[in-house]
């Protein structure tokens, strides 16, 4: 059974994390969310459900604006080629649709098969804004409640530096 937005708030809550939450119509591409992220201070995100030919997960979370090269990012990673997870296969592990990938859906991955990826970029801003788990909403927190969510579900972050070409930097790996 995938957590609820409500189940999401109140692991939040418990946290301590200090969010807030806006309404709006589903968007299901970054660029059809320009109107909202104006409305809305902070860093905006792109998120990537990634699978590699091992079978390898993972979610990449960045700034939307941000270049991506993913033969580099998965050469960086150690991965083998990388390809879009299948709506299917991110319904099973993450509990969420395509349009909905958000970092809050790791909530779900409570086997750990999602290897999870920051785009450094992003926690240098604050708030982040990330869907809760639905495409119809944006929650903002700050870089540490984000953290503070990840070390509670089990998922540490790789993190990147990608240059203006998409090349990746990968830190500590």
């Amino acid at each position: 059974m995938s957590a609820t937005r409500q189940d999401l708030f109140a692991l939040l809550d418990r946290l301590g994390v200090t969010h807030v939450t806006h309404e709006h119509r589903p968007v299901f591409t970054v660029a059809e969310s320009d109107d909202i992220k104006a409305a809305l201070p902070g860093g905006h995100t792109k998120n990537l459900f990634l699978k590699d030919r091992r079978g390898g997960l993972w979610l990449v979370c960045a700034l939307g604006e941000t270049r991506i090269d993913l033969a580099a990012l998965a050469k960086a990673l150690g991965a083998q080629r990388f390809s879009f997870g299948a709506a299917d296969l991110m319904r099973d592990v993450l509990g969420v649709s395509p349009g909905a990938v958000t970092v809050f859906a790791l909530i779900n991955d409570q086997l750990n098969r999602v290897s999870l990826v920051i785009d450094r970029a992003l926690m240098a801003h604050d708030p982040v804004n990330f869907h809760p788990l639905a495409n119809d909403a944006t929650t903002s927190l700050s870089p540490a409640g984000l953290l503070a969510f990840l070390t509670e579900t089990g998922h540490r972050p790789l993190y990147a530096r990608f240059d203006e070409h998409g090349l990746p930097e990968i830190e500590g790996h």
